[in-house]
């Protein structure tokens, strides 16, 4: 059996913990099936003293991952600190810069430097793994540098995040508000004390980032996102949706147009019967449509320690069973040096339209000059439907409007047109529809 593959662990939290402990556990299993035995050497955490539950006396401690990067005795660093810069940035750039394998669960680092270390680890001709960093526990990294060799794919799109989603599940399941969602999600650890991060989108932006350069092989571009997160979702839009037969779901979209690459992250209407709809709580799920397999969705866990570990994992047990000099699969999936440049898209007709959720004053005429300022935008309208406001229905009436395929642009007009006529009791509501195609 060919030498142990030493293994540099930076960062003991949920992850990190979960990944020692299945690799003690399943030290016998792994040796077989990856033909080598796998043995962690090297550990930088912050609490050396704390009892994990797991036996690392024999592993050499450093006090920073960029130490361990620069002097351990590994073979592959594994940083799963966080965090775009600091320690993370320059533990990996040093293990790069050493001829290390890196295997990382960071989406963050590589939504700001992706490019920049595969062009590094491919000039060393090592390895740089990192399915955790999308989706947790769903192979979608694989699938796109590997496995859809070939295709050339039209769209990605998916759940990307499962703090959203697990909120506007609850939403609609319980009738609960975003707030009362959100402690929620916090006291049970899916959201962190500051949920800003998840709940506006950038989270799910640069997984979405990262995907975009897999598909297209373009450079990453996490700064080109169109960014709207949940957190103006009210338990009206979500009742809405459901009178109209859609859920509502934090979708991260990317798709090639004859002018660019579209990138987009947003709340979104899907049809209560597609499969996407039927996604709940933490899981995730990622959705390809290309031109020789046509439309794959993967669902499945997309956070958590022992769902991020298998996949931090999976890349490790690649690099175990990967031989030197052996041709490498590019780190992007297309060479560093081939990265086309971005060509950013404008964001395009929508095959599913728009629902506007406007909040009136009970005036004469309003419901007249709403569809006037459709019209003048040339925007077709599927339903337009008004509701009074239960107690407040001598004040205040909401008007629902679904439109037909129509632009970005042209909503942005209707709406603002809306906006200076002055009778409107509340910001408008815009949410896009999207009507899957196989999903």
């Amino acid at each position: 059996m060919a030498d142990a593959l030493k293994i540099g662990l930076a960062g003991l939290g949920t992850v990190g913990a979960s990944l020692a402990r299945i690799l003690q556990m399943r030290a016998s299993e792994l040796a077989i099936t990856c033909g080598r035995p796998i043995e962690i050497t090297a550990v930088s955490a912050r609490d050396r003293t704390r009892d994990r539950g797991f036996d690392l006396s024999t592993a050499e401690w450093f006090e920073t991952p960029e130490a361990m990067a620069e002097r351990g005795d590994i073979d592959v660093l594994v940083e799963l600190i966080g965090g775009a810069e600091g320690a993370a940035d320059r533990s990996v750039r040093a293990a790069l810069a050493r001829g290390l394998h890196v295997v990382t669960a960071n989406k963050a680092l590589l939504a700001r430097h992706g490019v920049e270390f595969a062009q590094l680890a491919e000039q060393k001709g090592v390895l740089l793994n990192f399915e955790a960093a999308v989706a947790g526990g769903i192979p979608v990294i694989k699938a796109l540098r590997e496995s859809l060799t070939g295709n050339t794919v039209s769209r990605i799109y998916g759940i990307m995040n499962g703090t959203c989603n697990y909120i506007l599940t609850r939403m609609e399941k319980e009738g609960l508000t975003f707030e009362a969602c959100l402690k929620e999600a916090q006291r049970l650890g899916y959201a962190e004390a500051d949920p800003t991060f998840d709940i506006e989108g950038n989270d799910t932006a640069h997984k979405l980032a990262i995907l975009t350069t897999l598909a297209f092989g373009t450079q990453i571009a996490a700064d080109e996102i169109y960014l709207e997160g949940i957190s103006n979702i009210s338990i009206e839009d979500i009742h809405a949706a459901a009178d109209l037969g859609y859920r509502i779901k934090l979708l991260g979209v990317a798709q090639r147009t004859d002018s660019g690459i579209e990138q987009r992250v947003h709340p979104t209407m899907v049809p209560h019967d597609s499969v996407i709809a039927q996604v709940d709580g933490v899981t995730n799920a990622v959705a390809i449509e290309s031109d020789i397999l046509g439309e794959l969705l993967m669902v499945g866990p997309g956070a958590g320690g022992n769902a991020t570990a298998s996949a931090v994992l999976g890349d490790i047990a690649d690099i175990a069973k990967s031989r030197p000099g052996e041709q490498r699969v590019p780190v992007l999936g297309t060479p560093a040096a081939s990265l086309s440049p971005y060509r950013k898209a404008q964001i395009q007709s929508h095959e599913g339209g728009y629902f506007i959720r406007l909040t009136v004053l009970d005036r004469a005429g309003v419901f007249a000059n709403v569809a006037t300022q459709m019209a003048q935008n040339g925007i077709s309208l599927e339903s337009i439907v008004q509701r009074a406001n239960g107690a407040a229905a001598s004040e205040a009436k909401t008007i629902i409007l679904v439109t037909h395929a129509t632009t970005e642009d042209s909503i942005r007009k209707a709406v603002s047109g809306i906006k200076g006529e002055n009778y409107l009791a509340s910001e408008p509501q815009v949410i896009r529809i999207e009507r899957p195609k196989a999903f």
